[in-house]
């Protein structure tokens, strides 16, 4: 079996290297199994150095379609279309789709276009708010793929909702927590973290992006004002977004009391989470890292794609009324944050299960 994995951004790499490495342990076996992976340049991420393969041990794509910039519309046309290109020069029996960026979706309509089966890892997780491009990129894809990778069995109830028949589903967990557990005993103390005197429990991280957070002035000042204001006095380390940055400086914001730095690496980002005394984040992907770090997590945003985080795990839905932060840091400070449970079979060991399904399907 041929199978061609799509990476659209950071975040989808670090999902599928864990199963390339299983392919690669299923290949040592003598199973049929071949990969490409094709980076479609959705994000350009500086980031993305070499250094950020080496350290994860990610193999560098075979082809970057280069495809970043533009409105949604014009970069899905772009993918669509060098993707096709990709794909008729180099012929899959399976296309695999993780996550819910652009190119998941883009990729997995060109796939079936051309009569080529579809795998989507993630699949059947929803937000359902329509308002968020990812989930329309999930509904999407969910309705053309051919067999579903869930995180959880929610996930695999809400495919069955939309009528996905539960042959196609398999339960196999989370591979961003296979490459989470990979790494854990390689995260890496940040340059920063001994010259701001930071201390293990005695600090607060914040990541903060999605628009209806900081595209307006007074609800970005006004989260900040009151995460600053209910902090005890501890330091909040805050790596700002480019898109946020841009905002904090155009609307003038700025609190002495932020200590604010770039993007961070995996291995840096990780450590500090893991040390923090909570996390505050509109990111989804954090929240289930924290769930598995047993960080306590709350989450700006009315609704999430991870219920079981909040579930399940440590993380706490505020919405985006900063009035809800009071209140929840009031809690975190007196000790009766929930310390939350790991969701089933996220235990490291998710991609073995995905491609050992594939191996069956390739031998039948």
């Amino acid at each position: 079996m041929k199978i061609t994995l799509i990476a659209g951004a950071r975040p989808n790499f670090m999902k599928i290297a864990p199963i390339i490495e299983a392919i690669k342990q299923s290949q040592e076996k003598g199973i049929a199994l071949e990969y490409r992976l094709v980076h479609t340049g959705q994000h350009y991420d500086e980031k993305m150095s070499d250094t950020f393969f080496k350290e994860l041990n990610i193999p560098f794509p075979d082809v970057n379609l280069e495809c970043g910039g533009g409105t949604q519309a014009e970069q899905t046309a772009s993918i669509m279309l060098k993707f096709e290109q990709e794909l008729l020069a180099n012929p899959a029996d399976l296309v695999l789709v993780v996550g819910d960026v652009t190119s998941t979706m883009a990729c997995s309509i060109v796939a079936k276009k051309l009569n080529i089966r579809v795998a989507h890892v993630e699949g059947g997780i929803r937000s359902n708010d329509r308002s968020m491009p990812e989930e329309i990129n999930r509904l999407l894809t969910d309705s053309i793929s051919d067999y579903f990778f869930t995180t959880t069995p929610e996930a695999g109830e809400n495919l069955q909702r939309e009528g996905i028949h539960p042959s196609k589903i398999y339960f196999v967990g989370n591979t961003m927590i296979d490459t989470l557990l990979k790494h854990q005993a390689s995260f890496r103390k940040p340059v920063f973290f001994d010259s701001w005197q930071l201390q293990a429990k005695q600090y607060f991280v914040i990541t903060i992006h999605r628009p209806a957070n900081v595209d307006d002035p007074n609800q970005l000042k006004y989260l900040l004002q009151e995460i600053v204001n209910n902090s005890n006095g501890m330091p909040v380390v805050f790596p700002v977004h480019p898109r946020t940055r841009k905002n904090m400086e155009q609307f003038g914001i700025s609190f002495p009391e932020l200590l604010l730095t770039d993007p961070m690496g995996y291995l840096e980002f990780n450590y500090l989470v893991q040390h923090a005394k909570a996390v505050i984040t509109d990111s989804g992907g954090i929240t289930e890292e924290t769930t598995v770090m047993g960080i306590p997590c709350m989450t700006l945003r009315n609704s999430t794609e991870r219920p079981e985080t909040c579930v399940i795990g440590t993380n706490e839905l505020l919405g985006t009324d900063p009035k809800a932060i009071a209140p929840a840091m009031k809690k975190l400070m007196d000790g009766v944050w929930k310390k939350g449970e790991i969701p089933d079979k996220w235990d490291g060991k998710t991609a073995q299960r995905i491609i050992a399904i594939l191996s069956e399907m390739s031998a039948a």
